[in-house]
């Protein structure tokens, strides 16, 4: 079958095999065949048996038949599929107007003054874009404006974005799509691979040093380094905290800026803070998010130190159309309201600990688990042919995240390897979803862990 799917990349974890096609149910192939017929390049389908939607509510989606799917995957949606008020809140803003940030509207000035007072004072400006990937790319390219260099470093296996200039620094988009020549990569904060003797701070610093070091004899001197908070296309690693500090020491001292790309850690996903990067006591320079924002209407944000960005606003122009403008600045407002009056931060803490804890008990003595990490409502499972050996088992954590997906519960898989359980439901995951996802974990660890 001559199909997008089947040029879809070898490295995208747990992606639909075009040869499976004719096994599924009739009116699913014949839609998935008619998609293939139109859709341009790169589109893949997830799960052996992919799911249709057509309705959501909480951290729950529905099927045609009126299948209940626990949603532990979907981060986009951050309060929740389908929320009363953000749904309230766009039905009124599209009967009015849906205008641009050329025209004055304070609406959109009360909703930047509310997001800016979650953050560090310092960082005290806000430029809109429409999703994560147009975030990152005005994030370096103020960046590099601001430093006049064009050096960035990044972690291994990291994932920033898709515009052709994130692309260049987004390693996790695998061979096909090559790193620019100043990008260099550096280990993500995996405690269990540095030396022994070493901490993980000086093994951090020393790696980046070692990048800047390659940079400059290459010609390149550093513009940033940039960091996904949870280093979720890595593996999710979020602990232990505090080497970042002297990272970005080492990153200043050579000339460049600290971006925190907050687009999956941010919005209180990792439980502890509103930011990831506040969990490591550090001021970024730069920090970006994406569309968990808007709960998943296009819009997405870049919070500057205003030294780092005010010269390139005098300079260079930047409109961009959506970016900012009303209906999806109506749907963001409603997330922060809804963030203020369920007390989601405690609700993502006090869930996400039970999860985590659950899934430490359920593999325990598993001798294919090697690690169930995470923060918040961010889990990762870890799954290896042999625990002492942590050989990557990419085959075992395609059958757990397939068996859970028939028995209704969605999940994904993420590092390198593609190895690793990705736990990242909505926020609106409650102690009975944290209940129904556990009993499930249970019943197909039991067969597959």
């Amino acid at each position: 079958m001559t199909s997008t799917l089947s040029r879809a990349i070898d490295n995208y974890p747990n992606r639909f095999d075009p040869a499976a096609l004719d096994a599924l149910p009739d009116r699913l192939q014949r839609t998935i065949r008619r998609r293939s017929d139109v859709l341009g390049p790169g589109y893949t389908l997830i799960y052996r048996e992919p799911v249709e939607f057509v309705s959501g509510r909480g951290a729950h989606l529905f099927d045609r038949d009126g299948n209940d799917y626990l949603d532990a995957y979907n981060n986009v949606p951050c309060v929740g599929h389908a929320h009363p008020r953000v749904v309230e809140a766009v039905s009124q803003q599209i009967a009015m107007v849906n205008t641009n940030t050329r025209y004055v509207e304070e609406a959109l000035v009360d909703y930047a003054e509310r997001l800016l007072a979650t953050f560090p004072a310092e960082l005290s400006r806000v430029s809109f874009a429409c999703s994560g990937s147009e975030a990152n790319d005005l994030a370096m390219r103020v960046a590099k404006f601001h430093t006049g260099n064009e050096g960035v470093i990044v972690t291994r296996w990291a994932y920033h974005g898709i515009t052709r200039e994130v692309a260049s620094f987004s390693p996790s988009l695998g061979d096909g799509s090559p790193l620019g020549p100043a990008v260099r990569v550096v280990d993500a904060p995996d405690p269990r691979a540095i030396p022994p003797g070493v901490t993980l701070a000086d093994h951090m610093v020393a790696e980046v040093r070692a990048a800047i070091v390659d940079l400059e004899r290459h010609g390149h001197r550093l513009a940033a380094f940039i960091s996904d908070s949870a280093y979720s296309s890595d593996g999710i690693f979020t602990h232990p905290v505090g080497y970042l500090p002297d990272v970005v020491d080492a990153v200043h001292s050579a000339g460049g800026v600290y971006i925190a790309d907050e687009v999956q850690a941010g919005f209180a996903r990792l439980g502890e803070s509103m930011w990831g990067f506040s969990r490591h006591q550090v001021l970024p320079d730069i920090v970006t998010m994406g569309k968990p924002m808007g709960n998943g209407l296009p819009i997405s944000g870049v919070v500057f130190r205003p030294e780092v960005c005010e010269e390139f606003g005098r300079s260079v122009r930047y409109f961009n159309t959506f970016a900012g403008s009303s209906i999806p600045v109506a749907a963001a407002t409603a997330v922060l309201d809804v963030f203020e009056e369920e007390g989601v931060p405690a609700r993502v803490l006090g869930n996400g600990d039970a999860l985590r804890a659950g899934l430490e008990e359920l593999t325990r003595e598993s001798p294919h688990v090697s690690e169930v990490r995470g923060s918040g409502l961010y889990v990762a499972v870890e799954v290896v042919r042999d625990r002492e050996a942590r050989v990557p088992d990419r085959a075992r954590a395609e059958d757990v995240i397939n068996a859970m997906r028939d028995r209704r519960v969605l999940i994904s898989g993420t590092g390198r390897a593609a190895n690793v359980l990705k736990v990242r439901p909505p926020l609106a995951f409650s102690s009975a979803d944290v209940t129904r996802f556990l009993d499930t974990f249970a019943e197909i660890s039991r067969k597959h862990l």
